[in-house]
């Protein structure tokens, strides 16, 4: 033991050897005797001894786990003392230095942060850039979201593309999820439950969006902005679907999970910061009556007749304008899947836009640039995202019109059915009505329908197809009323083929770009959207669209998707993009933690749910429970009653009442739409939307919703919408 402790303290050693050189040259000095030298030595030993071991036994232990980690070569033996010296000052350098980093790196946040906080208190533009300023006051600065992204809450990727101004977004993603704790819902905290006098009203909302413009500096900079042109539209859309064909071409033997990062790349760099600039720069209203209809066309033959009868049997043609998506196939086509499950050579699709703009009715429409009666985008079917992605795309070509209007490609009308439609949306007791049926087939004589009851969509099922992953499907659409009716009857769900808005919904309900290769799903994920968004679902009165169910063996877009990438990848793609649905929705399955995939999130925030009226009150409504995957029958479309707490609209319909339901009637006070006298606002105010706050009250009325359900007398027999035809996919 002495031996190795002298070792170790190898500078202490040269001292003893020194000394003890010292005693044996040194004469004895006159009168003292030799054992006193001894005993002085002894001494001294001891003494350096006793000093050295505390000191050694401590920096052994320190450095007994190094020596056992990189010194197991030396098979037992004394280690090198100046290895172990060397060891030691390193220990000693080293020691504290992870404290000191994170110290002085939590003081350089504390000091950014306290920066950041003095500079914006100054409330001078000149100290802090504008953008800094935006980008703190929507909680955008990477430094200062750090936690968040470690947590899985937020991804940088997100926080960088995120632009938005409107209020979306600005909450964590996982606060959206049905499962989660419902947040406040009023964007400013100001739950005004005083009905205000119309005059009122609109003065409160004039103060109120100058304050909102006031307190957002993004919102100021971007309204700065002039609004999109046109041409510069279309021009961004075409140059990108161009680039997204170029960036897909690389993929084309990827597996799913590879096309689809592919284009969620992409549309993360390129098409989602335009679009959230596009929903900022949107052109102004114009309160001219006029309607934007929205085709959306996929190697369709009958998109010409489409088209043509539009114009043909519109009571204001002038007043008309259309949004034409084209997917055509050019050159070396396929036909669709025949009855011997073979596909055949055809010749090129015709071109509807150039069919129409040579006849009679679109000469007039196509050549008057300056007016731009029917915008254009002319895609390859080979670059075909899908009828959802189709729709946002032709969204994107409305330019200030009153009203929107969505349709397919294999529609027939009837006469004057553009004004009946807007007058039928000016019925719906709502300030926020949107109208919405499955049309009934193609063969119908529409103008023998009129005054006769029109057809309702009230019927959800949870679709059993392992290709849809659980969906929800529509298909209750049918004539559940006994008589016409002048008022519209409420409704649950929009349906694709067929639905009317003030055209501001496009951009408080605004199309999600995160949506391609998808074809069930759209319509539950629009009404659920719309609704707690603050928008009233209703049902037309009249029948003024036909559409063209049964089209067996025409060409579908995934048979595009199998041609332009790997055959049967459509399927699993499709799966894989749902999951987005399905998380807004709520499926328990979806949430955030259980997808093994979280791009598939990605900026869902400014394309999810609104924040009028909570998703879980929509659920109860509709009868639809995503844990368990089971429909409740509610019975109020079918019967044409007005949804539980709408009871003050019961007066409108006399062969209707809705139920009352305990508990509710305070809670539906926060969400029900202000009645409507036939005086509605075009400029639909924001505090027309109704306040949307959360409390206990609330919470304990969802949970008595349905429990008092009466017995249903004698259901109603409702004829088919169809006619008997089999309704096909399309």
């Amino acid at each position: 033991m002495a031996t190795t402790i002298l070792q170790n303290a190898h500078p202490l050693k040269r001292r003893r050897r020194s000394f003890m050189d010292v005693v044996h040259v040194s004469p004895k000095l006159p009168g003292t005797p030799v054992w006193i030298f001894i005993l002085l030595f002894v001494v001294i030993v001891f003494w350096i001894l006793l000093s050295t071991t505390s000191d050694t036994m401590a920096s052994t232990t320190t450095t007994d786990n190094f020596n056992n980690k990189n010194n197991n070569n030396h098979d037992g033996h004394d280690v090198d003392p100046k290895v172990v010296n060397a060891n030691m000052a390193l220990h000693e350098a080293t020691a504290g230095l992870g404290q000191q980093l994170r110290h002085v790196v939590q003081t350089k946040r504390q000091q950014f942060q306290q920066a950041l906080s003095q500079l914006a208190a100054s409330g001078t533009t000149s100290v802090m850039p504008q953008r800094l300023k935006a980008l703190r006051d929507k909680h955008e600065i990477i430094g200062e979201r750090l936690i968040e992204i470690q947590q899985g809450q937020e991804t940088a990727e997100e926080l960088l593309h995120s632009r938005n101004s409107n209020g979306r977004g600005r909450g964590r993603r996982v606060a959206n999820h049905p499962n989660a704790k419902q947040q406040a819902l009023s964007n400013n905290g100001n739950h005004h439950k005083k009905k205000k006098s119309k005059k009122n009203k609109n003065i409160d909302n004039k103060n109120k969006n100058t304050a909102d413009s006031a307190e957002d500096p993004a919102m100021a900079v971007l309204s700065d902005k002039p609004p999109m042109e046109l041409d510069e539209i279309i021009t961004f859309l075409n140059g990108w679907i161009h680039e997204l064909h170029e960036t897909l071409n690389q993929v084309k033997h990827a597996t799913f999970e590879g096309i689809w990062q592919a284009y969620h790349d992409l549309t993360v760099k390129t098409l989602y910061p335009w679009d959230q600039e596009y929903l900022q720069r949107m052109p102004e209203r114009r309160d001219d009556g006029s309607i934007f209809l929205s085709l959306a066309s996929y190697r369709d033959e009958t998109c010409f007749t489409t088209l043509y009868n539009a114009y043909a049997k519109a009571q204001h043609p002038d007043q008309l304008f259309v949004g034409l998506v084209q997917q055509n196939c050019h050159e070396n086509c396929k036909s669709g899947v025949l009855a011997n499950g073979t596909v055949e050579d055809v010749p090129p699709d015709d071109d509807c836009y150039a069919k129409f703009c040579a006849s009679d009715i679109g000469q007039v429409r196509c050549n008057n640039q300056k007016k731009q009666q029917v915008r254009l985008l002319d895609i390859n079917e080979s670059e075909s995202l899908g009828p959802y992605a189709a729709r946002y795309l032709t969204s994107k070509l409305w330019y200030g019109e009153s009203w929107f209007m969505q349709i397919d490609a294999h529609m027939t009308f009837a006469q004057n059915w553009d004004a009946l439609s807007v007058a039928m949306l000016n019925k719906a007791p709502s300030t926020r009505p949107v109208l919405s049926h499955y049309p009934p087939a193609h063969t119908i004589d529409l103008e023998t329908r009129r005054g006769q009851p029109s057809s309702r969509l009230c019927g959800p099922v949870f679709s059993r197809s392992d290709l849809e992953n659980q969906i929800i499907r529509l298909e209750g659409g049918a004539v559940w009323d006994k008589q016409h009716q002048e008022t519209p009857l409420f409704a649950p769900f929009t349906a694709a083929g067929y639905f009317v808005s003030h055209s501001r919904m496009l951009k408080e309900v605004p199309f999600d770009p995160f949506l391609p290769w998808i074809f069930m799903g759209e319509e539950i994920i629009m009404s659920s959207r719309l609704w707690t968004s603050g928008y009233d679902i209703f049902s037309p009165t009249q029948s003024v669209v036909g559409h063209w169910y049964v089209r067996r063996h025409k060409p579908k877009f995934w048979e595009s998707v199998h041609r332009a990438f790997t055959v049967g990848v459509h399927n699993p793609l499709q799966m894989h993009i749902l999951d987005r649905v399905r998380y807004q929705m709520g499926y328990p399955e979806a949430a955030p933690d259980l997808l093994s995939d979280r791009t598939i999130l990605t900026a869902v925030e400014s394309y999810t749910m609104g924040r009028v009226r909570p998703l879980s009150l929509y659920l109860t409504l509709v009868g639809l429970n995503m844990t368990t995957k089971e429909v409740t029958p509610t019975h109020w479309c079918e019967n044409g009653f007005p949804p539980p707490g709408f009871e003050q609209y019961n007066h409108l319909y006399p062969d209707g009442m809705a139920r009352k339901t305990k508990g509710m009637d305070k809670y539906m006070e926060k969400y029900a739409p202000p009645p409507a006298e036939n005086d509605k606002d075009d400029d639909f105010t924001d505090d027309d939307l109704g306040e949307a706050e959360e409390g206990e009250e609330g919470e304990e009325a969802e949970q008595q919703w349905g429990n008092e359900e009466e017995e249903e007398e004698d259901k109603q027999d409702a004829d088919d919408l169809t006619g008997g035809e089999e309704r096909e996919e399309q």
